[in-house]
């Protein structure tokens, strides 16, 4: 279902929160677009000279669907007065995000402690590709690198094929909705001290927080998780099974569930079957188990068991490609599209929050803005008048 794009940011959670986007590549963005759909005011700081970000052209898909509700100027924050104006937009902000490396704020003068000093309230996020410290603080960290360094890649694909990275960039966009997590939570409790703080993650810390109870398996157990391709690590029987005509999702692993299943395939026998008593055997014996439930589902459609499955109480469901998922029944009842208009590119479709708040609900209001698009509009803001924008202009500073 779409959803409309004309909701004013006042009806909206963070309304009243100022933020400016420093950010580049992916992370970083994914963090500040949780703030802007909640309302946020989002100013976007640019180099004077576009380029690719890190996300595609400014006018491909990649770039248009991570920076929509943001206003967008250009400074030169290596020039001191480029730096000045950032400086004069702090005073009156309530966060700043960036996802620098961690060396580079300190060079540019706009580190925490630094702005903190202009404004005490001050909520500054950053993300890093290690961390703010260690020895590997000021490598260059990207998406897959934290995906091999988490463990991630050894857990993810089939066994027997080596690792394998996830299909999205998961260190990046974890890190953003954990960095979002922590400066919604800093906010809060500015509300108590008054005092704004530094809030920092990184894509290695994100992921390895990502990989949870896989991570607990080592950290509680003393297990190493290794591949299971698309079945459970260690509840059986949950994965893709074959049907007549292609596979389907079945997730079973309880008891209770295991029970519902073999009646739903007519294999009672099964529950009783020595190789299948409990979880620990069933996971012992999952090929054998695997090619006995195939043998039943040969006998009907995928949809088919879905359908009778579904009417058992047993969890399954389809295994969709992207197109299919957006034509989906269910999906076409949740918000997840989003559509704006865009002054050159027209209408948009692009995803919609990932979270409802049915008082104040977030939405994606404004299509991505042009390079320095707002400039002018901010500097008049900020009390620069037409004869200083226009030395600021002409001085290679904004």
């Amino acid at each position: 279902m779409p959803e409309p794009s004309a909701q004013p940011a006042a009806e909206r959670a963070l309304s009243h929160i100022k933020v400016i986007d420093l950010c580049r590549a992916r992370s970083g963005p994914t963090c500040v677009r949780q703030l802007s759909e909640m309302g946020a005011q989002v100013i976007k700081v640019e180099a004077l000279v576009s380029d690719d970000d890190g996300t595609g052209v400014r006018h491909g898909f990649d770039f248009q669907n991570i920076h929509p509700n943001k206003r967008s100027i250009t400074l030169n924050l290596k020039h001191p007065d480029g730096r000045g104006v950032l400086l004069k937009m702090v005073k009156d902000a309530d966060v700043v995000v960036e996802n620098f490396r961690p060396d580079v704020k300190f060079r540019l003068g706009i580190d925490y402690e630094t702005l903190a000093a202009i404004n005490p309230r001050l909520v500054y996020g950053s993300i890093s590709g290690f961390g703010q410290a260690g020895p590997y603080r000021d490598r260059p960290g990207l998406d897959q690198i934290a995906q091999g360094l988490s463990g991630l890649m050894t857990v993810n694909g089939e066994p027997g094929r080596g690792p394998m990275r996830v299909g999205l960039p998961v260190a990046d966009l974890t890190a953003g909705f954990m960095l979002a997590h922590g400066i919604v939570c800093a906010l809060l409790e500015r509300e108590r001290s008054g005092r704004g703080q530094w809030v920092h993650t990184s894509l290695l810390q994100a992921n390895i927080r990502l990989m949870e109870f896989q991570a607990a398996r080592y950290l509680l157990a003393g297990e190493v998780p290794g591949q299971a391709g698309n079945y459970h690590p260690i509840s059986e029987p949950t994965g893709v099974y074959r049907a007549s005509d292609g596979g389907l999702i079945i997730q079973a692993g309880g008891q209770t569930m295991f029970r519902r299943l073999c009646d739903a395939l007519g294999a009672p026998e099964l529950v009783s079957d020595a190789r299948f008593v409990d979880g620990n055997e069933r996971l012992k014996h999952r090929p054998e188990l695997t090619v006995e439930i195939e043998k039943c589902l040969a006998s009907r459609t995928a949809a088919d068991w879905v359908a009778r499955l579904t009417d058992f109480g047993v969890p399954a469901g389809p295994v969709l490609n992207v197109e299919q998922c957006f034509a989906n029944e269910q999906v076409g009842t949740l918000p997840v599209v989003a559509e704006v208009e865009h002054p050159l590119l027209g209408h948009e479709r692009l995803l919609g929050p990932g979270v409802n708040m049915e008082r104040t609900p977030p939405r994606v209001c404004t299509a991505a803005p042009e390079h320095g698009e707002h400039t002018d509009q901010v500097l008049c803001e900020l009390g620069y008048g037409e004869d200083e924008i226009a030395r600021l202009h002409r001085q290679g500073i904004a």
